[in-house]
């Protein structure tokens, strides 16, 4: 089935999502849909599924115009859509998943169940996913979780498939995995549509690639583009994609872990009986999928999870149990991972933000009234500093792009005097341009002889900024290895196999490869 749509144009108010979009998918094509962050990708795909409602434009299917009310419009056309966030439900079969809301009934008004087991069945054989109709979503792998909505949209004889972000919870195996998929798919006839902003996937297996920028189709490109190239069209101008760095010269170890564990309310151990140290003037990297303990073990270090065991020393004094306040007065920078959340307060200003967590006392406080001249002096240097592009310091952050909304986050934890730095995703949501300025602000701070903690599931910001890697699983570290442990190893590590096991699982093909060539 062919694909097209014709000047998409979706407004938010004063704000325009997508500006009079073209895009034509072939049947047996994986086109690639390329953007950074808030370009408009996943709204264009919404309008396409019948999510919104596009204010001017035409969907076409076999040059046949459409009309979605709904997704379950865009469904009986034959259009799928595989989320980023999967809409399964936990409790429910695999079976149970696939035939929710297009149920069958047999004699009696009961569901019949065997039918949509024979369609999981039918399906996998045919694709060779090994999906279990009778197992719990909850039971089943991330990587098998995303097959088993491949599953349902294919047994609603999808015929063009959207997947958005779809690897974002992945490992480079599942990854991998499913590149393999998609290739079977679109064997098949299938058209694919391929949102992404990661320019490895890209060129590893699209046939087109549109480029998409502040709601605007800014061109096409082949797949043998550059990264380079690639990334200029994304963001306007021309980008370094490589973090340039010399070797770490690590000094003594300034943050000791031993033991640490987090409790949630479900009394259940999230971060369990950790152990790690992190040095005078080191990048220490976390990896792993999502979901992993990572965001717990971050706030644990921060006294920002209440239920917690185990030491945390810095510099020898111990700083578990502390109040955040007490933490961050100690010398600790933390950039959170959600910051519109817990970095920032949109309706404050830009000099605001930049004084959050120095709100108590001297430079900007003294007798309980903020010192405006050198509140705006500090600011005004902040942001030529760290390149924060708005329209003047008393710029509320809300209205600011999502890299410069980070870019004050950096500036306000990189100007305090630190003895430790923990980045939880530094550059999620951050365009091209600005990642590879906070890469280098993360760099020059470690050369500075400060501590850093970098927390990114983007194996290729890991790999970029480390100097060492632990990789969390379920909550736990399987292992810490050196920075250049090659990325089959830690995708292995990454599903839980430590590195012992996961460089012998590796090694054998090395071996092959080496002698093929």
């Amino acid at each position: 089935m062919k694909l097209e749509l014709q000047g998409i144009t979706k407004r938010f108010g004063s704000l325009v999502a997508n500006d009079h979009i073209d895009l034509v998918v072939e049947p047996g094509e994986i086109h690639c849909l390329l953007g950074e962050n808030g370009a408009g990708k996943s709204t264009l795909m919404n309008v396409l599924y019948g999510l919104y409602q596009a204010d001017e434009g035409s969907i076409l299917l076999d040059d046949a115009v459409q009309h979605f009310s709904g997704p379950g419009d865009a469904m009986a056309a034959g259009i799928g859509m595989v989320h980023q966030h999967f809409m399964l439900i936990p409790v429910f079969t695999v079976a149970e998943n696939v035939m929710l809301g297009h149920e069958q009934t047999r004699a009696g008004g009961l569901l019949d169940l065997a039918a949509a087991r024979a369609k999981v069945r039918e399906i996998s054989a045919r694709f060779g996913f090994d999906v279990d109709p009778d197992a719990r979503i909850e039971d089943l792998p991330v990587g098998v979780q995303q097959r088993v909505e491949i599953i349902k949209a294919l047994s609603r004889d999808a015929k063009v498939l959207v997947f958005d972000e779809p690897t974002a919870v992945l490992t480079p195996q599942e990854t991998d995995e499913l590149m393999a998929i998609m290739r079977q798919l679109k064997q098949s006839g299938t058209a694919i549509v391929f949102i992404t902003h990661k320019l490895r996937e890209v060129r590893e297996v699209a046939d087109r690639i549109t480029v998409v920028r502040l709601g605007k189709v800014v061109g096409e490109a082949s797949p043998t583009a550059s990264n380079s190239e690639l990334a200029a069209m994304m963001v306007g101008r021309s980008v370094s994609l490589t973090v340039e760095k010399t070797p770490a010269d690590p000094g003594e170890a300034a943050l000791v872990v031993r033991d640490l564990s987090v409790i949630d309310p479900q009394n259940q151990y999230v971060v369990s009986h950790v152990d790690f140290e992190v040095r005078r003037g080191e990048i220490l990297a976390i990896a792993g999928v999502q979901g992993n303990g990572q965001t717990e073990l971050t706030e644990a270090l921060l006294g920002l999870q209440p239920r917690t065991e185990g030491s945390v020393t810095l510099d020898g004094v111990e700083i578990a149990g502390l109040a955040p306040r007490r933490i961050l007065d100690a010398g600790v920078g933390f950039v959170p991972e959600d910051r519109g959340e817990d970095g920032l307060v949109g309706e404050f200003t830009i000099s605001e933000n930049l004084m959050l967590d120095r709100s108590n006392g001297a430079p900007f406080v003294r007798g309980g009234a903020v010192q405006k001249a050198v509140l705006d002096a500090f600011a005004e240097e902040k942001v030529r500093e760290f390149d924060i592009r708005a329209q003047g310091i008393g710029t509320a952050v809300g209205r600011l792009s999502g890299g410069n909304q980070q870019k004050v986050v950096l500036a306000r934890e990189l100007s305090r005097e630190l003895r430790l730095f923990v980045a939880a995703q530094p550059t999620r949501g951050v365009d091209v341009g600005s990642i590879e300025f906070i890469h280098k602000r993360i760099v020059a701070t470690r050369d500075q002889g400060v501590p850093i903690i970098v927390v990114s599931t983007e194996l290729d910001e890991v790999v970029a900024l480390a100097d060492r890697i632990a990789v969390m699983y379920r909550g736990g570290i399987v292992g810490i290895v050196p920075a250049d442990t090659p990325r089959d190893v830690l995708g292995l590590m990454m599903a839980g196999e430590s590195p012992e096991s996961a460089g012998a699982a590796v090694a054998p093909a090395v071996t092959t490869t080496g002698a093929a060539q």
